[in-house]
């Protein structure tokens, strides 16, 4: 089974050598120092006009809370819109309520807006109060695609049950993208114990 190794990345250059290095796919993000924002249009329609594997963009307009306001949701449909305007692989978002549960009538409404774009729900899931019972969410879903988690954890490497369980629970086709501290020096680690197809990480790749 091919592996799939995404790269957040928040330059057009390090998406280049991304590319260049063996990466099968981009996860595009601004403000990597604060988990990931919305890009720039700019940024987006460059990257997207010069990569030739699939790009996914971050949809995230504010840290660090993932309670938004109905103005903010307007604000993540209009970026959904411009990528679907581009043709992107996907875009990547996650929605919590006030009790740290998902705010599925917010990620439904998104996730309709997005197709026919590939739909992934970030490390929202991971602040939740239960990523197994949260996964068993958004698979009822059929336009959410996926989920990018590192186990409820801070990294992978502490949650390999859960992850391997999250696996195990996925329906078919669904994405469970492991993360949280995957690097090139450990991957073969982590990939030998967590058995899974998709990863992701800021250094996944070796990028210099």
């Amino acid at each position: 089974m091919q592996t799939i190794k995404e790269v957040c990345v928040e330059s057009l250059e390090d998406a280049v050598i991304a590319e260049k290095n063996g990466a099968n796919r981009i996860e595009l993000c601004g403000r990597l120092d604060l988990d990931g924002l919305t890009p720039s249009r700019k940024l987006i329609k460059e990257t997207f006009s010069v990569l030739k594997i699939p790009i996914r963009v971050m949809i995230r307009p504010k840290h660090s809370s993932f309670v938004y306001s109905e103005h903010e949701i307007n604000v993540m449909i209009e970026d959904i819109n411009f990528c679907k305007s581009l043709g992107l692989d996907g875009v990547v978002f996650g929605c919590l309520d006030e009790n740290s549960n998902f705010d599925m009538t917010q990620m439904n409404k998104l996730s309709k807006i997005a197709k026919p774009l590939n739909v992934i729900i970030h490390k929202a899931i991971d602040s939740t109060n239960s990523v197994i019972n949260s996964l068993s969410l958004i698979s009822n879903n059929k336009n959410i695609n996926g989920v990018l988690t590192s186990g409820g954890q801070r990294f992978a490497v502490n949650a390999i049950d859960i992850l391997k369980k999250m696996l195990d629970l996925a329906r078919d086709g669904f994405e469970i993208i492991s993360a949280g501290g995957i690097t090139y020096e450990n991957f073969d680690k982590l990939h030998s114990q967590i058995e899974g197809k998709y990863y992701h990480g800021k250094k996944i790749i070796k990028l210099k």
